[in-house]
């Protein structure tokens, strides 16, 4: 059997077992072609791409992350900010991160590592920076998970239809600067 005969197999069985047309628990969407992730007519959703093993579900798409970034980038030089943006999938893989002219050396590591914070504990760098002040609940966990923790702000979780998708980091301003700018990009996102 060669990869074209099975993915066919694949696309059919998915099909027949998406029921209702939603997308869940790795299920294709009922219409929905799973090698491209699209509905019939083009419309973009939640799906599957066609890769060297099979299908690869496509939640956060090379392409989604690129335009993310964008215009993220857009706005950070318009608010004079040279950054590194990082944009990972919801298992907190990275999908794609780009370093502005001029942003930081070090601002590489901490936009990745506030994308694989804010999946860790699906919540923005932030957030997770005010519950683990001196006292609080969660104080020291930036000394666990390797050193990969972030507890200011830039890391973002990013949703489509209330589903986590992936995260958003953004790192070579302030920590406000790096929090406006990313809570930008997740309202962005939403739009995308």
């Amino acid at each position: 059997m060669d990869k074209r005969e099975i993915e066919a197999i694949v696309r059919e069985v998915m099909g027949r077992t998406a029921g209702s047309g939603a997308v869940s628990e790795g299920r294709a969407s009922a219409g929905a072609d799973p090698g491209t992730g699209t509905a019939p007519g083009g419309a973009s959703q939640s799906g599957f791409t066609a890769a060297n093993g099979g299908l690869v579900r496509t939640d956060m798409s090379l392409a989604l992350a690129l335009r993310l970034i964008e215009k993220i980038e857009a706005k950070a030089a318009e608010w004079d900010m040279r950054v590194v943006t990082a944009v990972s999938d919801a298992s907190a893989r990275p999908v794609a991160v780009h370093c502005m002219d001029g942003a930081y050396i070090g601002s590489f590591d901490v936009a990745l590592n506030k994308t694989y914070t804010s999946i860790a504990f699906q919540m923005s760098t932030a957030q997770l920076g005010s519950l683990s002040g001196p006292g609080e609940s969660l104080y020291g966990i930036q000394f666990t998970n390797g050193g990969k923790i972030v507890i200011f702000g830039g890391g973002e979780v990013l949703r489509k239809d209330g589903v986590i998708v992936g995260a958003l980091g953004v790192s070579g301003g302030t920590a406000r600067q790096d929090t406006d700018l990313a809570a930008y990009g997740r309202t962005v996102f939403e739009q995308l």
